[in-house]
């Protein structure tokens, strides 16, 4: 099953939805993905100054993993291929003009657009206005 790749399409059709709950992003360093199996991370990526993850606060909390901000995460329902391209670049300048900052996390069906949770009604709206156009 090969995802959209259509621009319009994709933005007419995007169906954002708001997860539930409150994530952070954080880093932790010497451990395995194994070993971070364990925290129940929702996403992870390797980089050189250690391992990111993104957890729910209430799991970075509770294992005493430092953190700068809680986050909301926006699914976007479309499902987005990998091959689609301006899908990230006219989501993020939506929520730019709005003062939003956005994080985008690319899986294989959808986009995760993890936004500050006090802005996260706004961004909802925002991304919303996409299925009006």
């Amino acid at each position: 099953m090969t995802g959209e790749t259509n621009l319009a399409s994709l933005l007419s059709s995007l169906s954002p939805e708001l997860m539930a709950g409150e994530f952070v992003f954080c880093t932790v360093k010497n451990i395995s993905y194994a070993e971070a199996a364990g925290l129940s991370p929702l996403a992870s990526f390797h980089e050189r100054e250690g391992l990111t993850l993104v957890l729910s606060r209430d799991r970075a909390d509770g294992a005493g993993i430092d953190y700068a901000g809680v986050f909301s995460c926006i699914t976007l329902r479309v499902h987005s291929s990998l091959d689609a391209v301006g899908l990230t670049a006219a989501v993020s300048g939506k929520l730019a003009d709005r003062g939003i900052s956005a994080n985008v996390v690319a899986a294989y069906y959808h986009d995760h657009i993890f936004v500050p949770c006090e802005s996260a009604a706004g961004a909802l709206a925002a991304l919303q206005e996409f299925g009006s156009l």
